[in-house]
């Protein structure tokens, strides 16, 4: 499974033993698999097989899935209300010890209020348990929509991380070949620095002053700050290059790479060292900020 945006949208239309029915999914970032269902009335036993499905086809993001349903049949079925029908037969009756009237047409007794309803057929268990397989068979088919919004957004941004992770790999390159570090710019550098010392106070311990001197050149050394960059550059490229849901972890390698970045502009005692440090906490940034929106 290639990597995947946590963005996406999907609409399914279908009908059903004499129901037509619309399934929405809507997927936005989350940490993990949020799944909020709202299922119309008589339709909560697909809860459980659509949180199953979807968990087996997403690892992450809030998705949102909407069920809408509407009887299309004109099917209906003429039935008494037993109970309704018995206390008019029985008021009938009392009012005929009372009162010398003709008893009412069958007619009539039908047109009372509550005594004739028409309904819609009830589903037998067997026809209901079709119904909902074949609703159940348009989630699937909306899930699918949506895996393939968020593959096509995925690929996008697989593109367009590959360009930033290259480019930090050319900035880290750019630090270790930036002639201002190099021991012989650090020995000049520190020298003059002596030097502008000792000229200003001629009292102060030469030997001291070039001690302090090498360990801070010591303290300088961007040597480790680099190799680690550049062994994040080479497990960047292989999530990417990946099949496995990598966001989480591309997440974990933008804050390594920033920590690596932010020493190197703390430690750094050269101009064109920082300037170059400061683009690639921008271009990690701008790294960061795409791969949020990975599963």
């Amino acid at each position: 499974m290639a990597i995947q945006s946590m963005t996406g949208f999907a609409r399914h239309e279908g009908e059903a033993a004499g129901l037509r029915f619309v399934w929405e999914l809507r997927s936005v970032n989350g940490k993990s698999l949020d799944v909020r269902l709202r299922l119309p009335q008589g339709f909560e036993a697909l809860e459980q097989p659509v949180r199953r499905a979807a968990a087996a086809v997403l690892t992450r993001g809030n998705l949102q899935v909407s069920l809408s349903a509407n009887v299309v049949s004109n099917a209906v079925e003429a039935v008494i209300n037993d109970a309704a029908l018995e206390a008019v037969i029985s008021l009938v009756d009392r009012l005929g010890e009372r009162i010398d009237a003709r008893k009412p047409a069958l007619d009539g007794i039908l047109n009372i209020k509550g005594v004739l309803e028409f309904r819609e057929p009830e589903l037998s268990a067997e026809d209901s348990e079709a119904r909902n397989q074949a609703v159940l068979a348009g989630f699937m088919h909306a899930l699918e929509d949506l895996k393939a919004m968020r593959l096509s957004e995925g690929a996008a941004l697989t593109r367009i991380l590959k360009t930033q992770v290259e480019r930090i790999a050319a900035l880290t390159r750019a630090v270790e070949e930036e002639p201002s570090r190099s021991p012989d710019a650090i020995r000049a550098r520190l020298a003059e620095q002596v030097a502008s010392l000792m000229d200003a106070n001629a009292s102060l311990d030469r030997d001291r002053l070039h001690m302090e001197a090498a360990m801070l050149a010591t303290k300088a050394d961007l040597r480790e700050e680099i190799d680690r960059l550049k062994a994040h550059v080479d497990a960047a490229r292989a999530l990417i290059a990946g099949d496995a849901p990598a966001g989480r972890r591309l997440d974990f390698l933008a804050q390594e790479f920033n920590r690596e970045t932010n020493t190197i502009c703390s430690k750094s005692n050269a101009a064109p060292v920082t300037a170059i440090g400061l683009d690639l906490k921008v271009l990690i940034d701008q790294f960061r900020e795409q791969v949020q929106n990975l599963e």
